[in-house]
């Protein structure tokens, strides 16, 4: 089955399951829901993030990529411009600003973002200024540019891990007490999702939000999406079909749903 096909399967699937506010019975989720998820409070950082992502959306300059992880969506080429990564591979302003208003709800202080690309999720995630970004990238020339955003925009709070997350991962889990948010766009595959998830797990807690981009992508990002709910460690999760969100707090007592987004 090609990516396409299944990515419509996958959305008919969401949207025939997909449920708002009024059918939530459950107090967390309708919480989450009205107040994080659906929260429609403008952010003057926002409209400067998205002053960059205007920009980058201009930037003809090719890189050449060396992608560590499965790839754009669209672009299969080893040399891409600037533009077409921003126009293919970023999260969009509603999503990318639904990851900030998470860390904001669930005050996230330790934060670790599993691809950087072009730097918009991570400056969106550096928006709580007590928090501090770890972010990690595979290709040098995409993160020079991500770097230059992060200048342009004077965040303090990240910090860049350059180089392939099999290597570099572990021994960045080792130097925090605890990760409080985990963004996960990197391999789109299934067997690196969940061993990144594995490592990750490390310094999950009890009130750690973890991410996962594209569950949807393909069958085996949608296997890693399954798999990963019926964790052990996690006790509640939300689809909203581009990411899927995982709770690990043990009074959940195994809620998962599907929400409109």
């Amino acid at each position: 089955m090609s990516e396409k096909f299944y990515q419509l399967k996958s959305f008919i699937t969401y949207w025939l399951n997909a449920v708002d506010a009024h059918s939530l019975h459950s107090p967390f989720f309708y919480t989450l829901y009205t107040t994080a998820i659906l929260c429609d409070e403008r952010d003057p950082k926002f409209d400067a993030i998205e002053e960059i992502r205007k920009r980058l959306l201009k930037d003809e300059r090719i890189l050449s990529i060396n992608d560590l992880g499965s790839g754009s969506h669209v672009v299969k080429a080893t040399s891409r411009s600037i533009r077409d990564i921003a126009r293919t591979s970023l999260s969009s302003a509603k999503y990318a600003r639904l990851y900030a208003l998470l860390v904001l709800h669930f005050n996230c202080k330790t934060i670790f973002e599993l691809g950087t690309s072009l730097g918009i999720n991570t400056l969106y995630l550096s928006s709580l200024q007590e928090s501090n970004v770890t972010t990690f990238e595979g290709s040098a020339e995409i993160l020079n540019i991500a770097r230059k955003s992060f200048d342009t925009f004077h965040a303090k709070n990240i910090r860049i891990i350059e180089g392939n997350l099999n290597s570099t991962l572990q021994q960045q889990v080792e130097l925090v007490n605890e990760i409080n948010f985990v963004f996960m766009d990197a391999n789109h595959r299934y067997k690196p999702t969940l061993n990144y998830f594995n490592i990750l797990s490390q310094k999950l807690n009890e009130q750690s939000i973890v991410v996962l981009d594209d569950i949807h992508y393909s069958e085996e990002m949608e296997r890693a999406w399954n798999e990963l709910k019926k964790h052990r460690l996690v006790h509640a999760s939300a689809d909203l079909y581009r990411c899927g969100i995982l709770f690990f707090d043990p009074k959940l007592n195994n809620q998962h749903a599907v929400l409109q987004f």
